[in-house]
């Protein structure tokens, strides 16, 4: 029986921002954007009415970049950026999602991941798991 070719059988050695990976780079760019722009502006205006949402929307911002970084890197360095950012936001998400909805008053406006990213029609719930999903199925062999 003869032998496959691995290089073209197994997608994991393709580059981290090919393909549905330039997808993730767009929308990890866009929510970098999105999320640094509003913390910049809530927290210029008016941080003493809400400092954790606000403080915590710069921190989104900052994870946001982190893995916009990462995924246009590539590579081994490039990847584990990547991987640690999408792990913050996924904890992140996940940990300020759950306290938005236990504790309103903690949050009296909301992050990036309040409410699990209501505003932002659930993909920042949804992006860490697609990410995560797409750096492990791209590592190096």
């Amino acid at each position: 029986m003869p032998e496959e070719n691995s290089t073209t059988t197994r997608p994991r050695d393709a580059a981290l921002n090919s393909g549905l990976g330039r997808v993730l780079l767009l929308v990890y760019g866009i929510f970098a954007l999105s999320a640094s722009a509003r913390a910049l502006v809530q927290i210029s205006t008016h941080f003493s009415e809400a400092p954790l949402a606000y403080l915590l929307s710069a921190v989104a911002g900052l994870v946001y970049i982190a893995a916009t970084a990462g995924l246009a890197r590539g590579g081994v360095r490039g990847r584990m950026i990547a991987l640690v950012s999408c792990s913050i936001e996924l904890v992140g998400v996940l940990v300020v999602g759950t306290l938005s909805v236990v504790d309103a008053v903690a949050f009296p406006d909301d992050t990036v991941w309040s409410h699990f990213g209501s505003g932002y029609g659930y993909v920042p719930l949804v992006l860490p798991f697609v990410g995560l999903w797409w750096i492990w199925n791209h590592r190096p062999a």
